[in-house]
C-alpha cells in the first residue's frame, strides 16, 4: 500500500481528477456535477470519478499498487500530473478548486501525465484504489458510479 488518509464528505461522494482536468468547471456552478448529465458527461470524458458512497460520513482511502478481486475500473486523464482524491464537495467548480488548504477534505497526490485505469472498491467505510498506466483515457458509462 502506498498511501492512507481520511477525509469528511458531506455529499456521499468520493471524486478523483487532476485539476487541470476541470479548469473549464472552475467558474460553473459550484455543485454543477450533482446534475446526473454532468456527471456522466465529465467521467466519459476521462476528467473525472465520481463514486457515489451511498452515505455522507468519514471514510478512509486506501491506494495500492494494484486490487486484483471484486473492483471496478475507469479511465482517467492526468494532463498535469497533480491529482485530488478527496470529498465530492471540493471538486473544482464555483471559482474555487481544491487548494491545499485546512479546509479542503482530500489529498492530492503526483503522477506521471498520461491516461490511467483507476480500479476502485469500497468495504463499508474504506474505499481502495489503484492506479495503472493504460492507453484508455475515456469511459462509456451510462448511469452514476453507485459503491
Amino acid at each position: 500500500m502506498k498511501k492512507r488518509f481520511s477525509f469528511t464528505t458531506d455529499t456521499a461522494t468520493l471524486s478523483v481528477f487532476d485539476l487541470a482536468s476541470l479548469k473549464h468547471r472552475v467558474n460553473d456552478d459550484p455543485d454543477w456535477w450533482s446534475i446526473p448529465d454532468d456527471e456522466i458527461d465529465e467521467i466519459n470524458k476521462g476528467n473525472v470519478i465520481f463514486l457515489n458512497l451511498g452515505s455522507d460520513g468519514d471514510y478512509t482511502v486506501e491506494i495500492h499498487d494494484d486490487l486484483n478481486e471484486g473492483y471496478r475500473a475507469l479511465s482517467l486523464k492526468v494532463p498535469a500530473g497533480r491529482v485530488f482524491i478527496g470529498a465530492g464537495e471540493d471538486t473544482s467548480g464555483g471559482d474555487l478548486e481544491p487548494d491545499g488548504s485546512d479546509y479542503m477534505s482530500g489529498v492530492f497526490l503526483e503522477f506521471s501525465p498520461g491516461a490511467y485505469e483507476v480500479k476502485f472498491k469500497k468495504e463499508q467505510h474504506n474505499i481502495k484504489l489503484s492506479f495503472a498506466k493504460s492507453e484508455g483515457g475515456v469511459n462509456n458509462i451510462t448511469d452514476l458510479v453507485r459503491l
